[in-house]
């Protein structure tokens, strides 16, 4: 044990203490904001760097082209559609100072089709725009053709945007309003999470492995230790390392919810204290205060311990593997036709997360928050919105159970392969090393 202990100690403190562990740590939050804010900016300087296009309407009807008002990125110019015989010529005559050229048919009542021409293809804000714009336009026009008197009034006011709010019962029998929309991001930021850092983390581990393995340390190290408490002093010490960045950014969410709870009155609010009464005044209050509030209705205990459970358990399943295929290379190009498989594996359970979204407590949710090697990030996505305890208990059992087999096989691998050199190691070798 005092080997093992002085293993985790050098692997973690080899990795904590590097400046740029502390750059990462403190700047991997703002690295996500960073991500999330740059293609909302890019579309804005995008929309706003570009040159307004020149857009001719010709109106067939004569009664919709007016509806289409220029704005910063289309000048609408309407054109009499009696005018106009040929609109390819007529697109030819400007000679280039038209973008495109929009036809509203005589029978556009009828049939509900307009044509954009253009040499290029369309771009989906102009078709988005004009569908938009003339689908009001034209409905307006057919309720006016009833001679119903003020028909468009009592149809404004007959219309209702419903607004749905989730509310869930406590256990203790009382209500909570509960928002689909934070569920869903936190799920989703979880799901990114731990597919991320179970895949940088086993790489870590897998780099380091053969680092030790071309520079011939390893052949000192096991002279003194068993192949298995070098692996496993290597997979804890990294899990640590990977458990105290997670320490420090959820204090720093604790920080920063605190402070925005103050800034806009709410306080240290606690998921049973928010109730639909309390929450009812969002609407009226300004969007950031409510989205505040839709996230400190969220209970975070069970979410924060599960996510710790299930990457701890994902760590120690795929780090396990990513160490024994390490052991089984020399040269880190080398290790490519190992880790190929494990990476796939990880992207059919991301993708699977993304694909449960819709549907979190759906069979093929449920299913792949079951199999141990796609739970830790298709759970994510479950667990904001309830999950079962037989399912949390039986998906974790299954979960350890399986990280727990696949580390003793790994560790037969590890054993052989940190001594072979020279002949590349195939998978016939390493079922043959487990064996």
């Amino acid at each position: 044990m005092n080997k093992l202990r002085l293993i985790i100690a050098r692997e973690y403190m080899s990795i904590v203490g590097r400046k740029s562990f502390i750059f990462l740590t403190l700047g991997m939050p703002l690295l996500f904001i960073f991500i999330m804010a740059v293609p909302i900016g890019l579309a804005w300087l995008n929309d706003k760097g570009s040159d307004t296009q020149q857009i001719a309407v010709i109106d067939e009807t004569g009664r919709y082209a007016a509806a289409l008002k220029s704005d910063d990125m289309y000048n609408f110019v309407a054109i009499k559609g009696d005018t106009v015989t040929n609109a390819r010529e007529f697109y030819d005559k400007a000679n280039g100072s038209l973008d495109a050229i929009i036809i509203i048919p005589r029978d556009v009542d009828s049939t509900g089709v307009v044509n954009i021409f253009s040499e290029g293809t369309i771009t989906p804000a102009l078709v988005s725009s004009v569908r938009n714009v003339l689908s009001d336009t034209i409905e307006t026009a057919h309720l006016t053709a009833m001679g119903i008197p003020n028909i468009q009034e009592m149809v404004d006011k007959a219309h209702v945007d419903v607004d749905v709010r989730s509310i869930t019962w406590s256990e203790a029998g009382g209500e909570q309003e509960s928002s689909t929309e934070a569920a869903m991001g936190l799920g989703l930021m979880l799901s990114i999470f731990t597919y991320m850092f179970v895949l940088m983390y086993g790489a870590m581990i897998m780099n380091s492995v053969i680092e030790e393995k071309t520079n011939r340390i390893v052949e000192v190290v096991v002279s003194s230790c068993r192949p298995f408490q070098l692996m496993l002093g290597k997979i804890i010490g990294v899990g640590l390392v990977g458990l105290t960045q997670m320490a420090i950014w959820i204090v720093l969410l604790v920080v920063v919810a605190m402070v925005a709870g103050s800034a806009f009155g709410i306080g240290n609010v606690s998921p049973d204290a928010v109730s639909p009464e309390a929450l009812a005044s969002a609407k009226d209050m300004g969007a950031m205060e409510a989205i505040v509030r839709e996230t400190l209705s969220i209970n975070y205990t069970p979410i924060i311990v599960g996510f710790i459970l299930y990457f701890i358990g994902g760590y120690l399943l795929y780090s396990s593997l990513f160490a024994g295929l390490g052991s089984a290379v020399d040269q880190p190009s080398d290790s490519s036709q190992f880790t190929t498989p494990v990476i796939l594996i990880m992207l059919i359970a991301f993708y699977a997360g993304m694909a449960c979204m819709d549907n979190p407590s759906g069979p093929t949710a449920v299913w792949c928050s079951i199999i141990p090697f796609t739970s830790p990030v298709v759970m994510m996505i479950r667990l904001p919105f309830g999950v079962p305890f037989w399912q949390l208990a039986l998906s974790l059992g299954l979960l350890f159970g399986t990280a727990l087999a696949i580390t003793w096989l790994a560790a037969r691998i590890y054993r052989r392969g940190i001594l072979h050199y020279g002949k590349k190691a195939s998978f016939a070798d390493l079922f043959k090393w487990m064996k």
